[in-house]
């Protein structure tokens, strides 16, 4: 796994949901925190969000 930041649109992308169901999802207790809020939005590390989908059985 490589490191790389991502926006909710990335995040949207990768786990192949709409960017409102990546907010629901970022409302969790279970979902990784944010590294860092910008005005653009939250900003996630790739492997945090990898980490999540295999865990949770959305990613093999």
């Amino acid at each position: 796994m490589t490191h790389h930041l991502m926006g909710t649109a990335e995040v949207a992308e990768f786990l192949g949901v709409s960017r409102p169901r990546v907010g629901q999802l970022a409302q969790r207790e279970d979902f990784p925190r944010p590294v860092a809020r910008l005005a653009a939005g939250p900003v996630w590390e790739s492997v945090d969000i990898e980490r999540w989908a295999r865990e949770t059985g959305r990613m093999d």
